[in-house]
């Protein structure tokens, strides 16, 4: 894939229903899957959840979530910036509807499946919140739906917090290759918010094969970046504008999980990972 085809800007994937609409065809691969529904106060969206297994993520604003007979009400945040929020699982073959009163931007990271787990509902006091890294590489990390953290049949989804002027996604790493208790393969999103007007970021991805993923792009509010392959890191913030990132992945092991390996030319010690 080219650079123009791994970018994409705010607006270049919207759809008659969704803002942001991410999927396996779109991106070219076969499980991640992100779309960003966007309600008018009073407005409520329906969907099928299809072959794939879903998490309902307020962005901003809360919501009510009906899922089959089950109905859960997210409380939700005022920004991504706020704090971690509620959220909740619907499973393959159902149908959800996501309805808000007061109106709201809601993100749907979803992933080709097998299993159908029951519905639940996610409360953000059991967000595992995560400081990773040190000094300039400091960020929080919410692991609402890492693989550890939550149950999914092969969805993995964490949201990253780095403030202005700081790096994450750093040292450099990748999961690309099916390397047992090493390293696995996950196809990854991220989508970007950035605090305050006319805040920036950077992405880089850089590849780890010959023809492998290859971009430095420039991220704003409501821009992705798909990484199918290779070396991604840094993600870097610009000075008094913290970035916000969401992580959608999914991948074909048998097993759950998020392994990765580190660029060669880095180390665990400069404030990254560890």
């Amino acid at each position: 894939m080219t650079s123009t085809d791994l970018y994409l800007p705010r607006g270049t994937t919207s759809s008659a229903a969704y803002a942001l609409d991410i999927g396996p065809k779109r991106a070219g691969w076969t499980y991640s899957g992100l779309r960003i529904v966007e309600l008018s106060p009073g407005r409520s969206h329906t969907f099928i959840t299809g072959d794939s297994e879903w998490i309902v993520l307020p962005l901003e604003g809360g919501c009510t979530v009906r899922i089959e007979e089950s109905e859960f009400q997210l409380l939700g945040r005022d920004s991504v910036f706020a704090g971690a929020s509620d959220f909740a699982y619907a499973p393959r073959d159902a149908r959800v509807q996501i309805a808000s009163g007061a109106g709201g931007r809601f993100a749907l990271a979803g992933a080709k499946c097998e299993r159908r787990l029951p519905a639940r509902y996610g409360p953000a006091p059991e967000v595992p919140v995560e400081r990773r890294g040190s000094g300039t590489c400091a960020r929080q990390v919410r692991n609402f739906a890492s693989a550890d953290a939550f149950d999914c049949d092969r969805l993995i989804a964490v949201e990253v917090l780095t403030p202005g002027g700081n790096w994450s996604s750093y040292p450099p790493h990748k999961h690309d290759e099916h390397r047992p208790g090493e390293e696995c393969v996950l196809e990854e999103i991220y989508y970007f918010e950035i605090e305050g007007p006319n805040g920036l970021g950077y992405q880089r991805v850089f590849p780890s094969r010959a023809g492998g993923a290859d971009v430095l792009a420039e991220v704003r509010s409501g821009d992705a970046v798909l990484v199918p392959d290779g070396w991604h890191g840094p993600s870097i913030a610009q000075p008094g504008h913290a970035m916000y990132y969401l992580n959608v992945m999914a991948g074909p092991g048998g097993t759950r999980e998020w392994r990765i390996r580190f660029h060669p030319d880095h180390t665990e010690t400069t404030g990254g990972y560890r």
